[in-house]
């Protein structure tokens, strides 16, 4: 894929200004957003997540360093420019009513039409292709106010693709939304990101699917500033692990996501791979025994492969124990610790 830089900041800083003085929220931030890449930003609430993307979508002015949008820094560019160039999908919902999806997805083309403009039929057209790019062809006609939030999610995503523009800033967009329909728009936003060869840059507080699904993230804190890369790039350097370095969670290697560290009683070695293994390990850790290939202990527990349902448990001085379930997995373990504790 050839990429292409379309945003960059270079000792960027955010905040605010208010008679003669200003509050700095973020400063000597630098990085680069490139097409066909979904990139997302992450961070603790307060950090100046929102500020930074209001800041980027030239909302409110920058307090220092530059923004180059396009080869070009974004202050220097004109309201209407800005329109063709920016998509902007936030946070809150829009109650709007007595409006069908089609009639909303069509006021994405209003940089060209102006706001009471009429729909050229290739402007209709270019609705069209929008409405059947996010796949919402039976909501058409629909008024948005009957719309689900996850519905109404895609409405907004086809309107900022109504408006042609090569760059789209979403704010937190999966939030409101349950799990499904969370997936279902970050691959939706992925697959936009290859297939139209746009820029699509997002928040999120949703760290599990933004490690799976995005190209590159920025992780934004107090003391770091940006730290940018890939999920896998943070991973194993570490940044992952550091960042969200807190009490009760840890960053699994073997899985690439995080977990719920637990305080551990007992250890047991597993062996295996793939989703028994990984679904025993849990289990068990669940239950405060720690238990994955690298434990030495006297227990052992043989996951074994897909195609065969059994586990087979090592007790020392006693035949082989076979199981099917995990259920069950747990209640020979849990009885046999009981016997030695």
């Amino acid at each position: 894929m050839n990429k292409q830089a379309t945003l960059s900041i270079r000792d960027l800083s955010i905040g605010y200004k208010t008679k003669g003085n200003q509050k700095i929220v973020a400063q000597h931030l630098n990085s680069v957003i490139y097409n066909q890449e979904l990139t997302c930003l992450l961070g603790a609430n307060g950090v100046g997540k929102s500020t930074l993307l209001r800041t980027l979508s030239a909302f409110q002015p920058k307090l220092a360093g530059t923004i180059d949008l396009l080869g070009k820094e974004v202050s220097s560019y004109s309201d209407k420019e800005l329109s063709t160039l920016l998509g902007i999908v936030l946070t809150e919902k829009c109650d709007i009513r007595n409006m069908s999806v089609t009639e909303l997805v069509g006021m994405g083309r209003s940089p060209y039409t102006g706001f009471w403009g009429k729909l050229s039929p290739a402007d209709k057209q270019i609705v069209a292709n929008a409405i059947d790019t996010v796949n919402i062809r039976p909501l058409a006609h629909r008024l948005t106010h009957t719309l689900s939030d996850g519905e109404r999610q895609k409405v907004m995503i086809a309107k900022a693709l109504a408006q042609q523009t090569p760059i789209i800033i979403l704010d937190e967009p999966t939030a409101f939304l349950d799990f499904p329909s969370k997936v279902e728009i970050m691959q939706l936003l992925h697959r936009l990101s290859r297939e139209s060869h746009k820029t699509i840059f997002l928040s999120t507080h949703d760290l599990e699917l933004a490690l799976q699904i995005a190209d590159k993230i920025w992780l934004m804190d107090k003391v770091n500033g940006l730290t940018t890369g890939t999920p896998e790039d943070l991973a194993l350097n570490g940044h992952l692990s550091h960042f969200f370095a807190r009490k009760g969670i840890t960053f699994d290697l073997e899985t690439g996501l995080f977990r719920i560290t637990n305080h551990y009683r007992y250890k047991i070695r597993l062996t295996g791979h793939g989703q028994k293994y990984a679904m025993a390990r849990k289990a068990l850790q669940r239950n405060e025994i720690l238990a994955d290939r690298k434990v030495e202990s006297e227990v052992v527990i043989e996951t074994g492969n897909l195609q065969s349902p059994e586990f087979i448990l090592h007790f020392p001085q006693q035949p082989p124990r076979i199981v099917t379930t995990i259920a069950d997995l747990l209640k020979q373990v849990g009885e046999y610790l009981k016997t030695k504790h």
